[in-house]
């Protein structure tokens, strides 16, 4: 059964949204004769999809999608943050909000296009979504280098860009208020009180850093830099101190909810990060909130990027090299839609307070599309019943 739910239920969504989807660049579509699973698998498939929350979160939603790009100088900084705005519109307009925030930041090497099928997805569903792009950490340390892997690796070094990117986070955090007085497309139509981050790989730690991860110095000191903004976080693949000591203080006064997002094969291209260790601030955290890991499974390092794989290495492309490649790449789409859907009800639990997605992430409906693709734990702090929400 592995794969088959997920991609009868694309299938079903696909019919559902119909034009929407259609015009969504991310909304490539898994076959179901691609994974030769029977008619009966497909019917169970089916069944699966008759669960309204599911093919609320795993559909394009009800908006369509706009985005512009700027380049916001900070003038305390002299530093310019190049950013990719997606929004919500509906009859060619802005859709009228509040609509809650989501800040995105991408892995080292990358650029503000990084996890466009995020952006997409979460504007759809009547969010702003904000990728950032950190300069010094980004695409230009490696881009027309002889020795790319090599310039990567030195920019990782550099302890001054986890600095930077936090800085930037505030910096933007601060750009979104002006953005709500200033004309424009999102003039009194944000909400600066329902913030979400996300982020890959570096940009996972810099998700971490501003959602209460804490330095710790040599001598015990302990720094923080989280900011009181962000309301929640979803985190992927994040990356942990190679200190044992350190990872015991780093992560237990993160107090906001957190769903983090791992693969069993995802070893970092870079860092020193092991697969097995990208459960541990899922493990270690305090329990001042709600907490959910996923672990995909066959789920590389790239699998959360929304870069579309290439024959890296490859002397000639073989028949066996482009059939993998094509395998590779039809997995990485169930992959996305797997996290469209299960972050996008983690935003609706715990950005607009909707109980409804909470206790579908809570009671099993995620783990249900879910099935063979990975495993889904979460550790609570109250049960469902207990609280309150929009419903």
């Amino acid at each position: 059964m592995r794969g088959v739910v997920i991609s009868s239920i694309i299938m079903l969504c696909a019919a559902m949204s119909g034009a929407r989807r259609a015009a969504a660049s991310d909304g490539h579509l898994v076959g179901l004769a691609s994974f030769g699973e029977s008619q009966a698998e497909m019917s169970r498939g089916a069944d699966a999809a008759t669960d309204p929350e599911l093919a609320r979160y795993l559909a394009t939603g009800p908006f369509a999608v706009e985005s512009f790009l700027a380049d916001w100088h900070d003038g305390q900084r002299n530093r310019t943050i190049p950013v990719k705005v997606y929004y919500p519109t509906e009859h060619g307009q802005p859709a009228s909000g509040p609509m809650p925030v989501i800040l995105f930041s991408h892995g080292l090497g990358g650029s503000r296009e990084a996890a466009a099928y995020l952006g997409r997805h979460w504007a759809s569903h009547g969010y702003v979504s904000v990728h950032l792009q950190h300069p010094g950490s980004d695409e230009s340390v490696w881009r027309g280098k002889d020795r790319p892997i090599e310039a990567l690796r030195e920019a990782a070094r550099n302890p001054r860009a986890a600095l930077d990117r936090v800085a930037d986070v505030r910096f933007v955090l601060d750009q979104m208020e002006q953005l709500q007085r200033e004309p424009g497309p999102l003039n009194s139509r944000l909400d600066l009180e329902r913030i979400g981050m996300s982020g890959h790989s570096f940009g996972a730690h810099t998700t971490l850093v501003v959602a209460g991860q804490v330095a710790v110095l040599p001598g015990g000191r302990e720094i923080s830099q989280a900011d009181p903004r962000i309301k929640a976080a979803v985190i992927l693949s994040p990356p942990v101190p190679q200190r044992p000591d350190q990872r015991e203080k780093a992560f237990r006064k993160i107090a906001i909810p957190c769903f983090y997002m791992t693969g069993t094969e995802d070893d970092s291209p870079i860092g020193e990060t092991r697969k097995e260790d990208r459960r541990i601030p899922f493990d270690l955290s305090g329990d001042l909130a709600d907490r959910y890991l996923v672990i995909f499974a066959g789920g590389d390092h790239m699998i959360f990027s929304g870069r579309e794989r290439s024959l890296f290495g490859t002397s000639g492309i073989t028949r066996g090299g482009l059939l993998s490649l094509r395998r590779a790449r039809e997995k990485d789409e169930v992959f996305h839609r797997l996290i469209c859907a299960a972050t996008t009800a983690f935003w609706e639990a715990y950005l607009r307070g909707n109980e409804k997605a909470r206790q579908w992430l809570v009671e099993g409906g995620f783990e249900k599309v879910l099935g063979s693709e990975g495993t889904f734990e979460k550790k609570l702090i109250a049960p469902p019943a207990s609280r309150g929400g929009a419903g």
